[in-house]
């Protein structure tokens, strides 16, 4: 399955508690997708979300965010791990 990396550029601040409880509602979604939200990272001081997702699809993946909390993706990107 692909994998993506998503990422969302907020206008105003972000926290990491705030996207760690957005990240719990992803998982408590993502199985009705067939998507599995594997790691986040947060840039606080830029109020950017980066979240790593393995999906179908990147549609797939937005509507998991979308459906758990309305924050959908400015950007996704499919990419490979590296070692």
């Amino acid at each position: 399955m692909p994998l993506y990396m998503d990422i969302h550029h907020l206008d105003g601040p972000v926290s990491a508690d705030d996207v760690a409880k957005a990240h719990m509602a992803d998982l408590q979604v993502q199985d009705k997708y067939d998507v599995n939200y594997q790691r986040y990272w947060v840039d606080e001081a830029n109020s950017t979300i980066f979240c790593l997702v393995e999906a179908p699809s990147p549609d797939a993946a937005n509507t998991v965010h979308r459906e758990a909390h309305g924050l959908v993706a400015d950007e996704v990107h499919e990419v490979r791990e590296g070692s």
